[in-house]
């Protein structure tokens, strides 16, 4: 009987101690992640981000109401390639050559990628949309090598560039699903600048392929990877990357969004885009995945919105801050970052820690649990302590952000400091660059804490800053990499 009673007592314990390790691990099941970057859009578009915008977002706004808005997130660059170099690799893009993204795949074959990271983390990687980073071209009807497949993404489905840059065409894994044989004539809209409206450049494109539908086509091949995730691979975590090429131009609203906002042709585009995003949402939710995903939500780089439109239209795309697309100033740069975790993720909650896309790579690496080899993403620091509510505000994630306007003007940022080693936006703003005059600032200079809108140059009034700034800019420039 006692050897009965001691069997029985050993195989309760042996039971609890099983019982126990599989709910460990369940609980320690990575979420899925869903990380969607829309294109050109403004600080100041979002009604969550600008109490005053002309343009209904109301399913990004849930976004933010069920989870945490940064206001001082910062795309990698002011330009759409440079901004997906920096989010993809964890690096400044000034270490790399993502500007030729035309002639060749500027993301080396070894180089950590988010995409690479989550899938040696037993992740099922797809990417949707638009790459912006390179291929090795040699033909439209052969493969094209170096791409999302081979950086990290199981699967992909998208277009090389934005929509108004040709050749146009879609891409499937590694292969063009038509070559551009046809053509398409030079498009733009009357009351617009020439970069702005239904805008988009003579060249290639694939039979039968309408740029009016290519936003929608992205938004139903990523509900259609939801689905087929939760039917073949719900075993495992899934890292979906959705890069809408809206709302760059061309700015290509459906009838039903004609009219509908107080923006003109770009707000209704966003309203559809915005539309889009809720379609998304909406698959996670049906498909019984919206409770366990970490869901990302931002934008590349600032808009093509100039101070004409702010007039006509009564709605500052840039949310009161200065310049646009392309820019060193804050328009630039500073891009609406919402993440939404259930359970996790404080709902309606703020931070105003300074962040970078250079930072998802330390920060997924964080959120599963993996740690970074000590060369990849050198420029990356994990803010899930952040997400989590573990880390005070005046506890800073980084002590610097670098940027590099779009004609190559240095930027670096320290607490409310910000400095640029030049005059002028450096972007696509006029004055885009002005020579000092005798004994006046050769560069600008900031404290963004009492002045978000750039207007006091404080440069000569405060060289000790300037000094330092200076200094820690050569530093970051010269060193491998700003993450110790």
């Amino acid at each position: 009987m006692n050897i009965l009673l001691r069997f029985a007592r050993a195989t309760a314990v042996l039971i609890a101690v099983l019982c126990w390790e599989s709910g460990a691990v369940e609980a320690a099941k990575s979420p899925n992640i869903v990380m969607i970057l829309v294109d050109d859009m403004g600080y100041g578009d979002l009604g969550c981000y600008n109490a005053n915008s002309k343009i209904p977002t109301p399913h990004i706004d849930r976004l933010a109401a069920e989870g945490m808005r940064f206001t001082d997130a910062h795309a990698a660059g002011p330009l759409c390639h440079v901004s997906r170099y920096g989010l993809m690799t964890g690096q400044y893009p000034f270490r790399g050559e993502p500007e030729a993204w035309r002639r060749k795949a500027t993301i080396a074959d070894d180089q950590m990628t988010v995409g690479k990271l989550l899938q040696s983390e037993g992740y099922q990687t797809a990417m949707v949309g638009k790459w912006h980073l390179g291929f090795h071209e040699n033909g439209y009807e052969n493969p094209l090598p170096g791409g999302p497949v081979d950086r990290g993404f199981h699967t992909y489905f998208g277009i090389r560039a934005s929509t108004d840059i040709p050749p146009y065409f879609y891409i499937r894994g590694n292969q063009a699903v038509a070559p551009p044989t046809a053509r398409i004539s030079a498009n733009d809209s009357e009351g617009w600048s020439p970069i702005q409206g239904a805008f988009w450049r003579e060249g290639g494109i694939s039979p039968g392929l309408d740029l009016k539908y290519v936003l929608p086509r992205f938004t139903n091949e990523a509900i259609d990877v939801i689905w087929n995730h939760k039917r073949e691979h719900s075993d495992d975590p899934l890292f979906l990357y959705l890069a809408y090429p809206a709302p760059h131009t061309p700015w290509l609203p459906f009838s039903q969004y004609i009219g509908k906002s107080g923006a003109g042709m770009y707000g209704d585009f966003l309203m559809m885009v915005d539309d889009n995003i809720g379609r998304v949402v909406g698959a996670l939710d049906e498909a019984g995945m919206a409770d366990d995903t970490l869901l990302v939500f931002s934008s590349d780089n600032g808009p093509v919105w100039y101070e004409e439109d702010v007039e006509r239209f009564d709605h500052d795309s840039s949310g009161g801050l200065r310049g646009m697309k392309a820019d060193a100033w804050e328009c630039g740069h500073r891009m609406p970052f919402i993440v939404r975790w259930p359970g996790k993720v404080k709902q309606g909650a703020v931070s105003q820690q300074l962040i970078g896309f250079t930072d998802m790579l330390a920060t997924f690496a964080g959120v599963v649990g993996a740690e970074l080899p000590r060369e990849a993403g050198p420029d990356s620091f994990d803010f899930t302590p952040v997400l989590l509510g573990k880390q005070a505000e005046e506890e800073s994630v980084r002590e610097s952000l670098v940027v590099f306007s779009g004609g190559g003007t240095p930027t670096i940022r320290s607490g409310p400091w910000k400095l640029i080693e030049g005059l002028g936006s450096g972007g696509f703003s006029k004055p885009r660059k002005v020579a000092p005059e005798l004994g006046g600032p050769i560069g600008q200079l900031y404290h963004l804490g009492d002045d978000i809108g750039e207007t006091r140059n404080l440069y000569q009034e405060r060289p000790d800053v300037v000094a330092r700034l200076k200094k820690e800019l050569r530093r970051i420039r010269s060193a491998e990499g700003s993450r110790s």
